[in-house]
């Protein structure tokens, strides 16, 4: 649907008594606020049969002193919502940028995504679910404030209008929206707006600066790890060596005396095992103590994962057919003049974001609050008051500004808060009060787990004499991110987790037959940065590429030829790229070569075309020209920054050393000294292009990942002719 045509009698899924007035505390002014009908994917029938109205929860405050400040329903750590969605506001409520602020909100209903149901932020859904949501918020507060002014100055509202912050009416009056605040929310909820046309945007569109930039580029900005309130003690946890382990039996005495040890707690920790908690006045005696524990671990009921036999395990499974996620004609295959065989490998990854996991929390008899940047504050508020058995209304989750995460606080189990809270109950239980914030380490985090998968592909593809692919038989292996969680129901497909198949095929015309198997180990996995597409990506790109070889076609052209007319999307962004890069005219120098690769992930496509050398036998990206289609761009700025750091991200799944691996049930990586992300110096120049559209706005967080490795290892295979199989990068054994 195109932006210019979405002007509503109504608004869109939202109804009139859903709305909701209410007057600041303290400094007066409006808050204006709605309510989501259930009908969300992950909606609660109780809701569907009887919609709750909660008050205030507010989405938009108007303060006297003229300030807008925009409460958003999500997690910042890195993304740009914090200023994306208060742009929204600002042009449909026609405010002045200077008098924009933004606030994360807590754990509320009325902050569910409209989309699924829960208050989440993930799968690259923020802009593209909230947008029309919140251009709302400010259309109707638009109404309302100029209701206010046309109804003191005697006039019709349609005699009045507004810009800047500023309402104006007849015979020059004006009235800031500061000073007309308490007056507006006595006015009635409009039950009809009229959004925008484009043409009106004052700031949709264009490059805005962050909202937090000042405050983080100077060292204010309160993180979760930054939280103290008044006599608040640190708690690290000694965790099994081997998921799901137990505590045997442990000495404290040596921790104990460590000075600043208040207590040391045998605890649950997550997938059933337990662990030893050390609670003290600040982090360096917690940990001391910590390493002074003497532990004797039972893991004679656990799985012990080994990474080596994973791999050997996971290749046998693929010679053999999985469940069927998409069916083709594979019989031209054993007859083709030209095959590809291939098989590729993907390893454990972890999240390993910049800010540690963290969480503080309050325990008291009757309520329980808790500090802790959350991508899932419904799952988590509701699995922090099972642990105490309260309800989830007598948990305070206040949202904190996370430094990344890219899908690692965002768990279903909830398992870093429900062992934050685990801590405090029994912190609480032994007789001490006060908050407790629970620091893990970044060996901690490292070896904690929630990895993306590994998986195995298995590829076997036959091409006419005119090098068109007759048949594609393909085979993935890996374990479920999705089974057992809260979303099984709506993304286990005929048995297949969708997202361990998302992006094969698409958006290619080719005859793929398509299985998965759905192995299991105890390895707990989760959603990584654009989830699947991390190794589907891959594993298309890089083959699409091989048959454009083996049919002696240029890359670009065999993919247009490939994609099907109706993905315009693909097709402009392939062009843009190319055009930009100077594919196919510029000359690179001596020892460079171009790389392409195109792929869609959470409704946008991103193609990239990349120019790399080898230095010292390795892979060396000096170049990256990004072409992104996310429809309209809310703000171009944020969408570059997205795009670089994925890019950056996906270069350093290429890197040695970027993979998690286990022996006896044991990570043997612990830090980055082991683990490999991608740094400064390994940063090409990235220059990002924009795709022009009209069109509603689509996910920007993730779908600038996928792409980049296999746009990489194309250039690799024009430089060495050798086709890369595996990840991170081994030129080696190529």
């Amino acid at each position: 649907m195109r932006l210019d045509l979405m002007k509503h009698a109504g608004p869109i899924g939202l109804s009139r008594r859903g709305f909701l007035k209410a007057g600041t505390a303290a400094t007066g002014g409006l808050v204006l606020g709605f309510v989501l009908p259930a009908g969300g994917r992950l909606a609660r029938a109780a809701d569907a049969a009887k919609p709750t109205v909660y008050a205030p929860n507010a989405f938009l405050r108007v303060a006297p002193d003229n300030t807008v400040t925009v409460i958003v329903n999500r997690l910042e750590f890195g993304q740009g919502v914090h200023t994306g969605l208060p742009m929204v506001i600002a042009d449909e409520l026609d405010a002045d940028w200077s008098q924009m602020r933004a606030e994360l909100a807590p754990a509320a209903d009325v902050y569910k995504d409209p989309v699924f149901g829960i208050q989440i932020t993930g799968g690259s859904g923020t802009i593209a679910h909230s947008f029309t949501q919140y251009r709302e918020v400010g259309a109707r507060a638009r109404a309302m404030l100029v209701a206010a002014a046309a109804q003191q100055w005697k006039v019709d509202p349609s005699q009045c209008r507004t810009a800047k912050g500023i309402v104006y009416g007849p015979a020059g009056r004006k009235a800031t929206y500061g000073a007309l605040a308490d007056a507006a929310k006595a006015q009635p909820v409009p039950e009809t707006v009229t959004l925008k046309d484009q043409k009106a945007f004052r700031y949709i569109g264009k490059p805005m600066p962050r909202l937090d930039a000042r405050a983080k580029s100077t060292g204010r900005q309160q993180f979760g790890l930054d939280v103290k309130p008044a006599g608040t003690k640190v708690a690290v946890v000694a965790h099994p060596p081997v998921f799901g382990a137990k505590v045997a039996k442990f000495d404290a005495s040596k921790a104990q005396a460590v000075r600043g040890v208040i207590a040391v707690l045998e605890v649950p920790v997550d997938r059933g095992g337990s662990g030893v908690a050390v609670v003290a006045d600040g982090y360096w005696p917690a940990k001391q103590a910590r390493d002074l524990l003497a532990i004797q671990w039972d893991t004679s009921a656990v799985e012990k994962v080994d990474s080596a036999k994973q791999l050997a395990q996971f290749v046998d499974l693929s010679k053999t057919p999985g469940t069927v996620a998409r069916k083709a004609d594979t019989s031209k295959l054993a007859g083709a003049p030209k095959k590809i065989s291939a098989v590729y490998e993907f390893p454990y990854l972890a999240h390993a974001p910049m800010e540690p996991i963290n969480c503080t929390v309050d325990l008291k008899d009757d309520a329980c609050t808790l500090w802790v940047g959350s991508q899932f504050q419904t799952i988590d508020q509701a699995a922090a008051a099972a642990v105490v058995g309260m309800k989830p209304e007598q948990v305070t989750l206040n949202t904190m500004m996370a430094g990344g995460g890219f899908g690692r606080r965002a768990t279903p189990t909830s398992d870093f808060i429900v062992e934050a809270v685990r801590v405090a109950k029994a912190y609480k239980a032994a007789g001490h009060a006060g908050p407790v914030k629970l620091i893990w380490s970044r060996e901690d985090d490292i070896r904690g787990g929630y990895y993306r998968p590994s998986h195995v592909h298995r590829a076997d593809i036959g091409l006419d004499a005119a090098g068109n692919i007759v048949a594609w038989d393909h085979v993935i292996v890996g374990q479920s991110i999705i089974t057992g969680t809260t979303f099984e129901p709506f993304m286990i497909k005929n048995g297949i987790d969708s997202t361990m198949v998302e992006g094969m095929g698409e958006p290619y015309d080719v005859p793929l037959n398509l299985t998965a198997h759905a192995a299991k180990a105890n390895v707990p996995v989760l959603w990584w940065r654009s989830v699947g597409s991390t190794h589907t990506a891959f594993v298309m790109e890089t083959l699409i590429d091989e048959a454009a070889h083996a049919a002696g076609q240029d890359p670009v052209a065999y993919r247009k030829k490939l994609i099907d007319a109706k993905h315009v999307r693909h097709h402009a962004a392939l062009d843009l790229a190319v055009a930009k890069s100077g594919y196919g005219k510029k000359a690179l120098p001596k020892g460079r070569a171009y790389g392409v690769a195109l792929h869609e992930s959470f409704n946008t496509v991103v193609a990239y075309v990349v120019e790399a050398s080898i230095v010292d036998g390795n892979p060396k990206l000096h170049k990256v020209t990004a072409s992104v289609h996310c429809n309209l761009p809310v703000n171009p700025m944020s969408i570059e920054a997205q795009v670089q750091g994925a890019a950056l991200m996906g270069l350093g799944t290429t890197l040695p050393g970027a993979r998690i691996t286990l022996k006896d049930g044991v990570v043997e990586q612990q830090n980055f000294n082991d683990y490999t992300v991608a740094r400064m110096n390994d940063m090409p120049q990235i220059d990002v292009f924009i795709v022009p559209s009209q069109d509603a706005p689509t996910g920007i967080g993730e779908p600038g990942l996928p792409p980049l490795a296999p746009a990489l290892a194309n250039a690799v295979f024009q430089l060495t002719g050798k086709r890369l199989r595996k990840l991170p990068f081994d030129l080696a054994s190529a």
